[in-house]
């Protein structure tokens, strides 16, 4: 399965690896079908994630039983979720006979979307993605990267009963069906290009990891980004630093931040830089995105003294889905006093709103996703307007070394693209930093573990996906039908049980 997703992206294995699960899953009995959807969640998600034990292994400063005992944990609760779809699946194998499987998509949604919530959630290598380059992604702008998951399984289990049963007519019907609609999914525009070009800089500073949080280190690593920008002020709209690219406070780094709005209010230009602020009043730190320079796009007349950026303004970004463990630390009085994992530096954010309106900058309105939130396509709706030209995300990626996770992370910034149909920036502090169009398409990337600029022509669109506009209400209809669904068949499977009825 793991061969299926990025960087490897051999999209034809997770068919594989689906039906021979589904294989496993034909004519076992409850208890039996747990314990294998268990262990296929076990065995898919310890190789998939294996890149959270690099950050475990390389900063938590646990001995390496305790860091793979904590893996384990990780990973077995992710494999309860297909666990359960698998359970309920074979909850239906004595009603609906040897068609019953083909429950297994539906009920595999509602756990999908369960991981995606539940404890915060972490939807990450969910099955969609693994079909990012298949024929199959003409689907995503209509019904999202959950249904998609949906999709492909309901596919494989109608191949499967196709190759192995002697069903054919219902299988044969589901899979033409599937084969002509995403034929058919292929051929409208849902938006269009707008022809208005913009001029884009994305800094990748490639700073270390051990020397971000470094105090003897700041003013240098604020210098590099100063000067890695100080020419790309005057031919590009925007330029983009990562996320916390400022190791500094914003309340202590007014000298800079003054500065760097005044050069690119100069030039017509704006600056996004992640920071961390500190609010005195609520005493609580957020995880940051803010613009210096010009709101607008406009240069300011000269009697103009008013500017766009000033400490405490609300053309601002607070992270709203933070990463446990990394940003917060559930039970943090306990849990801070038993290994380092749980006191790494900067684990103490509060929340932003879940809903916040668009930065504006050099004339652009940008929906922004700081890291692990471009995982959440349902936040990423909450956030995204008509009046949205471009999707960015920043991150710093430097805590899993050379391992696959950077490139899961790339290809989940490249499925919302897809979804909302709009250009994706993507600004990290050591990779993979590209420019995503809004046909999830790599325009423009640099290298990872290189201090490097990267500097493109940006094309707008306009218009709208239908997933865009009512793709995340469809999903939660479809959850509640499902729900109710489950809730009559137990209601009359317990009236069924009452003697003399």
């Amino acid at each position: 399965m793991v061969l299926s997703y990025a960087p490897f992206s051999l999209w034809p294995v997770a068919w594989l690896g689906l039906i021979v699960f589904i294989r496993q899953l034909d004519d076992a009995d409850k208890k039996q079908a747990w314990w294998r959807g268990f262990s296929f969640g076990l065995g898919w998600f310890a190789a998939g994630i294996s890149w959270v034990h690099v950050s475990i292994a390389t900063f938590g400063g646990m001995p390496l039983i305790a860091s793979l005992f904590l893996m384990l944990l990780l990973c077995a609760y992710l494999a309860l979720f297909p666990a359960l779809a698998a359970w309920l699946t074979a909850c239906f194998q004595w009603r609906l006979a040897s068609s019953y499987l083909l429950l297994l998509p539906l009920f595999w949604f509602l756990s999908e979307y369960l991981r995606a919530r539940l404890l915060t959630g972490f939807p990450w290598l969910s099955l969609g993605y693994s079909q990012i380059d298949s024929p199959l992604v003409a689907w995503v702008p209509i019904v999202g990267e959950t249904l998609l998951s949906s999709l492909l399984l309901l596919a494989c289990v109608a191949l499967y009963y196709l190759l192995f049963s002697q069903k054919r007519l219902l299988p044969g019907i589901i899979l033409s069906t599937l084969i002509i609609g995403t034929v058919l999914s292929h051929l409208p525009t849902w938006v269009t290009d707008t022809g208005k070009p913009v001029q884009i800089a994305m800094v990748q500073g490639n700073i270390k990891q051990s020397l971000r949080w470094d105090k003897n280190r700041e003013d240098v690593i604020i210098q590099q980004y100063v000067d890695d920008t100080a020419t790309l002020y005057q031919n590009h709209d925007l330029i983009i630093w990562p996320e916390a690219a400022i190791p500094r406070l914003e309340p202590l780094s007014q000298p800079y931040l003054k500065n760097i709005d005044a050069l690119a209010r100069e030039h017509q230009s704006a600056l996004i830089t992640g920071i961390i602020n500190y609010e005195m009043t609520s005493r609580s730190f957020f995880n940051t995105l803010i613009v210096l320079g010009s709101k607008s796009g406009i240069s300011p007349k000269p009697e103009d003294k008013s500017r766009d950026y000033y400490y405490g303004n609300n053309n601002r970004y607070n992270k709203h889905h933070l990463l446990p463990i990394g940003e917060f630390v559930p039970f943090q009085s306990l849990m801070r006093k038993i290994a380092p994992l749980f006191d790494l530096p900067m684990s103490s954010f509060s929340r932003g709103d879940y809903v916040q309106d668009n930065l504006r900058a050099g004339g652009l309105n940008l929906a922004p996703l700081i890291c692990f939130e471009v995982a959440f396509s349902q936040q990423t709706a909450a956030n995204v307007s008509t009046d949205t030209d471009l999707l960015l995300t920043v991150s710093n990626d430097a805590w899993f070394g050379d391992s696959h996770g950077p490139h899961q992370h790339l290809d989940i910034a490249r499925m919302r693209a897809i979804e909302f149909g709009r250009p994706m920036l993507r600004a990290t502090n050591n990779g993979i930093t590209a420019v995503i169009n809004h046909q999830g398409e790599i325009a423009a990337s640099v290298p990872q573990f290189e201090q490097a600029t990267l500097s493109t022509e940006v094309r707008l669109t306009s218009g709208e996906t239908p997933y865009s506009q009512w793709g995340y209400l469809i999903e939660r209809i479809l959850v509640s039908l499902i729900a109710i669904f489950l809730a009559i068949t137990a209601i009359l499977a317990r009236w069924r049980r009452k003697p003399n009825q």
